[in-house]
């Protein structure tokens, strides 16, 4: 004979089950150490600084007129 199964429990469970299995793939997809952001970031700060340095001042004599 089959087993009686409740099957409000059964869509609650695997729906946490999907929920479950979601935020592991979020984790591991999104989750960094606390050493791989601190190393964006001075790569990010390395980057700007280096994007500063290159950087054209304008002056007059650049600006043109569009008129």
């Amino acid at each position: 004979m089959a087993e009686i199964i409740n099957l409000n429990r059964a869509r609650k469970e695997r729906a946490a089950a999907e929920k479950k299995a979601q935020a592991k793939a979020n984790r591991s997809k999104h989750g960094r150490s606390k050493g791989e952001k601190g190393l964006a970031d001075a790569e990010k700060s390395m980057m700007s600084d280096k994007l500063d340095a290159h950087r054209r001042e304008r002056g007059e004599d650049d600006e043109t007129d569009p008129a």
